[in-house]
């Protein structure tokens, strides 16, 4: 199975998703959000994959959205383009497939996630 993790390594919750991921013997594609920015095209595939709604995958608690935009309403689109000028907003860590994705926190999310592969 392919796999790919959307990383932050300064994040405890995403060092240990890669740890569980590499401990069962699977190597994902790794890729640093944070130094390589994703793409609004990108973004909106992980959403589909997700099948969230753009605004569950916005870090709430983060600094940057309490101070700029808490309180404000904001289309879908709107949201995505701000997650791709602020990659810290994204809610991490997210490990896709081609099929599907899940965001890795609590780690019991990504141990249903690869029991259901």
């Amino acid at each position: 199975m392919k796999l790919t993790i959307y990383h932050n390594t300064r994040c405890r919750k995403s060092r240990e998703a890669l740890e569980l991921l590499e401990s069962k013997g699977l190597k994902p594609e790794i890729v640093e959000y944070l130094k390589n920015p994703l793409s609004e095209k990108k973004i909106e595939e992980l959403i589909l994959l997700l099948k969230l709604d753009p605004m569950q995958l916005v870090r709430v608690n983060e600094a940057l959205w309490k101070e700029q935009y808490r309180g404000k309403n904001f289309s879908k689109s709107e949201i995505i383009a701000l997650l791709t000028k602020h990659p810290k907003l994204i809610e991490r860590p997210i490990i896709s497939s081609s099929t599907n994705a899940v965001i890795g926190r609590p780690i019991d999310q990504l141990i249903h996630f690869l029991e259901s592969h």
